[in-house]
């Protein structure tokens, strides 16, 4: 069988596309690229499926190749997740080019649902098109359930409350679809007896425009967020279990927010303080599973939140494993990028996947600490597509882990 030869015409290279796209990017260097391999080396998926070699694609933006960049399917198979950027020995961040190559096309032509999400999140103010009345109403149920479990009539969401110490942006998910999450982790807010507030005008904190590229629609969606932590004078940003609304915040602040800056946290973080201040307590003997941690990339690699999340699940898990690689160096579960919502590309997600099921296998853990709102719905999609690993490991947040192990305070 003869092998395909891919020929470059030079009649067709556009020597003035290097320029553009540096321009895009504010003339971030990209054309140092040695061509050494590095990044294809370094990506864990460049030979799961074709067209996933982050070499190639900068190559064909180097030599000008711009109809053929436009037309790679690695721009949406790439799931950013920077793993081939720790492996560059010039430093090249592929996600940033991969991201800024999705905002050059028509917000019409992008794959999946990621633009219908960020139009609804724009009109309502979450990405899940939540209205008002169900928010409140749902916010409502959770006070009431939680003042039957915690035999504490007087219990109250504090809502909007102006000077808060704390103020808590979530996943539109946990007011849609699991509303039991965030009963859970106000629950472990009550155990500490943290001042804390949930904003009943903005408290979504994800943004799907971080994968779209589309920087007006990446504004309109977090701009009103910070605006309202500003309004409510509150001291601290603190981000749910969900790895690109944590980076969405966090890199957005840098990037975009013209305001004085303010403390944005994980939410694992701040836990991890309570518990080794003492304010939170949680029983060692609780969890006898042995238990393994994914790191998201979005929360690991990209804001080097990893070391705070191992801390606080050694405090109260006596058998605690890690995966190899772990950390900085972990593998993507294969669901970022937006991912999730390009349905499309399943197969591609599901390829991916099996390297972070053969991870976990491998840990021998029955429990995956998966502390991440996509990253959980992918390793809870593994485990169909991989009937031969299902069953072999629950997955769940470490909110929803810490609350068996939770101690109340004792009532007086």
């Amino acid at each position: 069988m003869e092998n395909a030869v891919e020929t470059i015409q030079a009649s067709k290279l556009n020597p003035k596309f290097r320029e553009r796209v540096a321009g895009l990017l504010k003339n971030y260097d990209f054309a140092q690229c040695l061509t050494c391999g590095m990044c294809t080396a370094g990506c864990p998926y460049s030979d799961i499926h074709e067209n996933n070699d982050p070499r190639k694609f900068l190559r064909k933006i180097n030599l000008g190749m711009e109809e053929e960049v436009f037309a790679d399917p690695y721009i949406w198979y790439c799931t950013m997740c920077e793993r081939c950027t720790i492996e560059c020995p010039m430093g090249i961040n592929m996600a940033v080019v991969t991201r800024t190559m999705r905002g050059q096309f028509d917000k019409d032509k992008i794959p999946g649902y990621m633009q219908t999400i960020a139009r609804e999140h724009i009109e309502s103010g979450n990405q899940m098109n939540v209205g008002q009345v169900d928010y409140e109403e749902t916010l409502e149920w959770i006070q009431d359930e939680m003042r039957e479990e915690l035999e504490d009539p007087e219990f109250t969401i504090p809502l909007n409350k102006k000077g808060a110490k704390y103020f808590y942006g979530f996943n539109a998910r946990d007011i849609k679809i699991y509303a039991n999450e965030l009963q859970t982790t106000l629950k472990i807010f009550y155990a500490a007896g943290i001042d804390y507030t949930i904003s009943t005008k903005r408290w979504d904190a994800t943004n799907i425009s971080l994968f779209t590229g589309h920087n007006d629609d990446f504004n309109a969606i977090s701009q009103p967020i910070w605006e309202e932590f500003i309004k409510l004078g509150c001291e601290q940003f603190i981000v749910t279990e969900c790895g690109h609304a944590f980076r969405s915040m966090k890199w957005g602040q840098r990037m975009f927010w013209k305001g004085e800056m303010f403390p944005i946290r994980h939410i694992l973080e701040l836990l991890n303080e309570l518990v080794k201040e003492g304010k939170l307590k949680l029983d060692p003997e609780a969890i006898t599973e042995l238990v393994t941690y994914h790191d998201p990339c979005n929360t690991a690699r990209k804001e080097g939140v990893w070391e705070a999340p191992r801390e606080l699940a050694k405090s109260f898990i006596k058998n605690f494993v890690d995966m190899n690689p772990n950390g900085k160096m972990n593998y993507c579960c294969g669901a970022g990028g937006g991912g999730m919502a390009m349905p499309e590309f399943n197969e591609k997600r599901k390829a991916k996947g099996k390297r972070k099921v053969d991870q976990v296998v491998e840990t021998g853990a029955e429990i995956v600490i998966v502390p991440c709102h996509n990253c959980i719905d992918q390793f809870n999609d593994l485990n169909k597509w991989y009937p031969d690993t299902k069953g072999k490991s629950k997955n769940m947040h470490m909110c929803t882990l810490m609350e068996r192990a939770l101690i109340l305070p004792e009532k007086e």
